[in-house]
């Protein structure tokens, strides 16, 4: 539980917005070298300059984690890099994309309308993105760059509100009766910020 409310702490309120995700190399050289100047020089003014975070992800879509490579740099200042000659052999890094987390200064975000397809009752309040996406075909970006939710009565900010839940831009909301002292989640409602 502690591990959910300080993933939607960190997302909520240290993150402004992610950019799109960025791939320039491919692991068929040295390595997978995503570094900062290199994508700046290749995407200008599309990264912040100071990125305040920054995630790594497979082609495939796998974490660093799930894919299993020795990453020799990760980090906001210089980027990315995964080195084959840090892999055993004869394996080699695999291809990642990369992408950062920048403040909300940086964020050009136009917001969706208010989503609340779901009530507290049976096992929680369901305000996930992926239900939303399918109950609301198009209506919301491919890559949100942020959210916000609230409660839907007293419009009280989801972190303020001392529950615990899932609450992220990839995954939406999603908040289980069991997790909660009072045994009931309030009921929640959703807004994505896209890309203008």
């Amino acid at each position: 539980m502690i591990q959910l409310l300080s993933v939607a702490i960190v997302a909520g309120l240290f993150f402004g917005c992610w950019t799109r995700w960025f791939d320039r190399d491919d692991p068929s050289g040295s390595g997978d070298w995503e570094t900062l100047s290199d994508l700046r020089n290749e995407y200008p003014g599309k990264i912040c300059s100071k990125p305040l975070a920054i995630e790594a992800r497979t082609l495939s879509g796998l974490t660093v984690a799930a894919a299993g490579d020795v990453i020799y740099l990760r980090d906001t200042t210089k980027g990315f890099v995964c080195r084959n000659q840090d892999q055993p052999r004869p394996k080699m890094c695999k291809d990642y994309r990369v992408r950062f987390s920048c403040p909300r200064s940086f964020c050009k975000v136009c917001w969706t309308q208010w989503y609340n397809r779901d009530a507290p009752s049976g096992t929680g309040d369901w305000e996930s993105l992926t239900n939303l996406r399918t109950e609301n075909p198009g209506q919301i970006c491919v890559s949100p760059m942020s959210i916000e939710a609230v409660t839907s009565d007293t419009l009280t900010p989801a972190l303020s509100t001392g529950q615990t839940f899932i609450y992220n831009q990839n995954e939406g909301l999603v908040c289980h009766n069991t997790d909660q002292e009072s045994g009931l989640c309030l009921d929640y409602k959703v807004r994505f910020g896209c890309p203008c």
